[in-house]
């Protein structure tokens, strides 16, 4: 078939007096000033704070006015000039039972976005109410999934009995690269000539990306030196690092976890302005315009709460992605509504990355979370949290109150 080639626009049609664009030459004088090992010096940073000012003629005062050593800064960020400084606020008291959360919890999150807190802390307290919200987590585990190409299909397909039969020898080379994660699975997928292997780590109280890349791509070279393998890449795309997929909702990534209560009609009408009737009528018709979107999950606003609390709690803000998966149900109950949410991919820590910071630091400690052996609680703390602004929302939606609590506590007209 012979393309069919556009006509070439007549002379008289270009507009001759459009100037070229001119590319600008970068010189040496425009690139950021490293300044080598005192970058993270409160001199380092002010200098370089400094120059910024001066080539953009911005105003960068408030970026400077940190409150804490800028050398905790090293290892967080590169070319440092100051801090974003973010509103701060708490919403609770939560009651939880859970497996590692027990009592009552008050959660930081950070936003700008007027009547977020509010509707979490309504919601919050509602299930508070009811009698508390149980909590369970039910996985903990990361994934990485490099990809293995070979000549044909057939060798292709005897490479993941080799990798399965040969676990504990993997094991032992990812232990030679941390401490503190441990390679406890594996499955592979062959598509074609190519197999992707899915390693499946436990990583302790760090969300530890970057530690079990290290470890994978450590596994990766010794499985090239123990077997013909044309090449490979670490990364394949399918482990849902800050992205959302359907992998992630059956298999996990991070942590998996449940919140569920039992709202009663007292509850529902005294404190959400709602009954459960209603409140089951906008989750069902909800549902049916997620499918219609063709969404993964379901769920109202879960990103809304976990950006605020990663922001507050120093986790890494881009995996709000992969943890908003979350599936939120309600169900009709002779007492009321039975209400859940379950994040299938919740990326969480309570040490490493930004959770080491002075504010995090402070934020976490809040709900009793700092330090090692505190990542699974926070995780039933989060869900619980998640599940009152899921029931928040939908009980706006169902009482027509959705723009006169946005109107009232928004940034618009605030009143409180």
């Amino acid at each position: 078939m012979t393309p069919v080639v556009p006509p070439a626009v007549p002379l008289a049609e270009v507009d001759e007096e459009t100037p070229e664009v001119a590319i600008p030459e970068v010189g040496i004088e425009d690139l950021l000033p490293r300044l080598k090992d005192n970058g993270y010096s409160v001199e380092g940073v002010s200098k370089r704070r400094a120059w910024v000012e001066r080539k953009t003629k911005a105003k960068l005062g408030q970026v400077g006015s940190a409150s804490w050593d800028s050398e905790l800064m090293r290892g967080n960020i590169e070319n440092a000039i100051g801090v974003a400084q973010i509103p701060m606020g708490v919403a609770g008291p939560v009651l939880i039972h859970g497996q590692k959360a027990r009592g009552l919890f008050y959660v930081p999150m950070a936003t700008t976005e007027g009547a977020l807190i509010r509707s979490y802390e309504r919601g919050m307290v509602a299930l508070t109410k009811a009698g508390g919200v149980q909590t369970a987590l039910l996985a903990d585990e990361n994934q990485t999934g490099p990809t293995f190409f070979f000549d044909s299909v057939t060798p292709a397909s005897a490479f993941p009995g080799w990798v399965e039969s040969h676990l504990p020898e993997m094991q032992a080379v990812a232990a030679t690269t941390t401490r503190h994660g441990e390679l406890v699975n594996v499955k592979c997928y062959q598509i074609g000539r190519q197999v992707i292997v899915n390693f499946g780590f436990q990583t302790g109280d760090a969300q530890g990306m970057n530690m079990i890349v290290r470890a994978t791509d450590a596994i990766c070279q010794w499985i090239s030196q123990n077997y013909a393998v044309s090449s490979y890449f670490l990364f394949s795309g399918m482990c849902g690092e800050k992205r959302a997929s359907g992998f992630l909702l059956t298999r996990g990534k991070g942590k998996r976890v449940t919140a569920g209560a039992l709202l009663t009609h007292d509850v529902l009408r005294l404190y959400l302005h709602t009954t459960a009737n209603d409140l089951f009528r906008v989750w069902q018709s909800t549902v049916i315009g997620h499918l219609q979107a063709g969404s993964l999950g379901y769920n109202a606003h879960a990103a809304n709460g976990l950006t605020a609390i990663f922001i507050a709690t120093g986790q890494d803000v881009a995996n709000v992605v992969n943890s908003s998966l979350a599936i939120t149900q309600f169900e009709l109950h002779p007492d009321g509504l039975y209400v859940s949410t379950t994040l299938s991919a919740l990326s969480v820590a309570t040490v490493g990355g930004g959770t080491g910071l002075p504010t995090p630091q402070e934020a976490l400690g809040i709900m009793g979370c700092q330090g090692q052996g505190k990542a699974a609680k926070m995780a039933e703390i989060v869900a619980a949290t998640i599940l009152g602004g899921e029931i928040s929302m939908g009980s706006a939606i169902a009482a027509s109150e959705f723009v006169a609590g946005h109107e009232r506590y928004g940034r618009n007209r605030p009143t409180a």
